[in-house]
């Protein structure tokens, strides 16, 4: 009878923080749905619209220009996560199969980085971006490499790439090296299949911060033709009064993209959401 009772509360709890956790979403979802005639700060809250209607979300698209957004968010996004993959995977490969000295140290001082909140390098990396010239007021090819190249690689893919990588045989390399396969040709045709749930996993993760990254683009981005959709968005927000309506509406338009891709890789990132738990 106490394990159906522990087993009942133990539900009972991942339930309510399951609810606590969508909540949000189901409020946007809620003042998107309402139309115009009503109030969405009423007391006490209404949670069900009276009458449903979809005209934010055909008035979002007429009033800021969401098509172009949604490419520049598409653009910044997919080269992010192909540079992440690519870069991290790199890095990672002679972290963890090769043997040389300052290895270990190298490896620590880059999980070190992590402890490192963005906003603390944030102008250091604007000065950079800004010598480089890797701003939109050059060209709109610079503009999208100032939004890229900052986000290119980091510590955590490079850290979950390392423990995947360690997880192979090291017979499986030694075994390529015998048919005469060099280093670069092991590490794109014989590891980087091996490993292809943990970089699936890693473009998920990238694909979703770089998608709703807002703080950066914000910063850097001064022609409104380039504004990623977080940035759009917000810009339907005025100095003195804000469609509320509008921007629930624009944002679960937002949300679509990243459940897409997540369905996408969802068998890849269901058989790999483990490997960065293998010791190295």
């Amino acid at each position: 009878m106490n394990k159906h009772i522990k087993g009942f509360l133990t539900h009972i709890i991942l339930i309510s923080i399951s609810i606590l956790s969508i909540f949000p979403l189901l409020w946007l979802i809620s003042t998107a749905l309402k139309g115009q005639s009503e109030n969405i700060f009423q007391y006490p809250p209404q949670f069900i619209p009276k009458n449903i209607t979809f005209e934010n979300f055909t008035g979002v698209w007429k009033q800021i220009p969401f098509i172009a957004y949604f490419l520049n968010s598409f653009i910044v996004a997919a080269f992010t996560v192909v540079l992440n993959v690519f870069f991290a995977s790199l890095a990672a490969y002679p972290l963890a199969r090769m043997k040389f000295k300052g290895k270990n140290f190298i490896f620590y001082m880059i999980l070190a980085t992590l402890m490192v909140p963005f906003q603390a390098i944030m102008l250091p990396i604007y000065l950079i971006i800004l010598k480089l010239h890797l701003v939109d007021t050059v060209s709109y090819f610079a503009g999208y490499l100032g939004l890229i190249l900052p986000f290119a690689v980091n510590a955590f893919g490079i850290f979950l790439m390392r423990q995947a990588f360690t997880s192979i045989p090291k017979e499986l390399e030694e075994a390529a090296f015998v048919d005469g396969c060099n280093i670069f040709q092991i590490w794109s045709k014989i590891l980087l299949p091996c490993v292809a749930p943990t970089c699936a996993v890693l473009a998920v993760f990238t694909f979703i911060g770089s998608w709703g990254e807002f703080l950066w683009p914000s910063i850097v981005l001064t022609d409104k033709s380039l504004y990623t959709l977080p940035v759009g968005i917000n810009d339907l927000q005025g100095m003195f009064s804000a469609n509320w309506r509008y921007i629930a509406a624009g944002s679960i338009i937002s949300i679509i993209p990243i459940i897409i891709f997540f369905l996408a890789m969802q068998r890849f990132f269901i058989s790999g959401h483990n490997d960065g738990a293998v010791k190295g």
